[in-house]
């Protein structure tokens, strides 16, 4: 008599549930990171649009066309052409905004509208790990939004240092320098009544133009160069530039545009971690 066949083992074995508690909780951050990236995936092309699109074409349109009218070469722009003194302030600019979308409407989302957060928060992953996958999610779009552009810009002639790719890093930083206080902020919010519309136009808006982003801060009237001095916009910039071209600013200022934006965004990340536990705990 023929034996009959024993059904074929799977190749997919699941873990026993306490060794998949295990694994969350200890690589939990990047589960989630890799569920945002997928949710990113499926708009890939309208953030590549969105993210790298616009800022070429104000690089385009400033640095190209409104560069045939400004004195290129003049000091006040360190001596180097003036498409590439405002190539690093665009690519800063263009992380920050990303940063401003990416650490408001998700949150609020996560939190509020469709409340995605609490799915993964039923499992073994922690508040934290989830505000962490968020934001590794967010750094990685930052890091190959930032690099794209940079090409456009070598591709310009716009980075004449050897270091100008270091501004990539630069323009991440102070991307979350930016947006991880803000994400706390939005972490907070119960109840969208106009909220992300007025830091857009009330606070992001303003830090893009009054930080020196294209022309020197010290050609603001004295009255409003505070509003450059508090932007990350505008330590992000001043950093960009010291990598890019070279520029000639004081040592112990360019440890401040550091200091500043490790600060900013090692704070945000505290305060991240805080509001995220106490909305996920109520």
């Amino acid at each position: 008599m023929t034996e009959p066949l024993a059904a074929p083992q799977s190749a997919l074995r699941a873990h026993r549930p306490d060794i998949s508690a295990a694994k969350a909780r200890r690589w939990g951050a990047f589960y989630y990171a890799e569920q945002v990236l997928r949710v990113m995936k499926g708009y890939s092309w309208s953030i590549v649009m969105y993210s790298v699109g616009q800022p070429v074409a104000y690089l385009f349109a400033m640095g190209v066309g409104l560069a045939t009218l400004v004195d290129s070469g003049n000091a006040a722009f360190g001596g180097v052409s003036y498409l590439a003194f405002i190539a690093p302030a665009l690519l800063v600019s263009a992380a920050v905004m990303t940063a401003a979308n990416e650490f408001t409407f998700p949150v609020m989302d996560g939190f509020k509208w469709r409340r995605i957060y609490f799915g993964p928060h039923a499992s073994p992953l922690t508040p934290q790990q989830i505000a962490a996958g968020q934001i590794m999610a967010v750094t990685l779009r930052l890091l190959l939004q930032s690099a794209i552009y940079f090409a456009a810009v070598a591709l310009f002639g716009a980075s004449p240092s050897g270091w100008g790719w270091a501004g990539i890093l630069v323009a991440t930083l102070t991307g979350l320098a930016f947006g991880l206080p803000l994400m706390a902020y939005s972490a907070s919010i119960t109840e969208d009544k106009g909220q992300f519309a007025l830091v857009m136009r009330f606070i992001v808006m303003p830090l893009f133009l009054f930080s020196g982003t294209f022309f020197p801060l010290e050609n603001l009237p004295p009255a409003v160069r505070w509003v450059g001095w508090i932007s990350p916009i505008w330590h992000g910039t001043e950093l960009g530039r010291v990598l890019s071209f070279g520029y000639h600013e004081a040592p112990l200022l360019t440890i401040l545009h550091i200091a500043v934006l490790g600060g900013l965004a090692a704070l945000g990340w505290l305060l991240t971690r805080r509001r995220f536990a106490l909305r996920m705990g109520q």
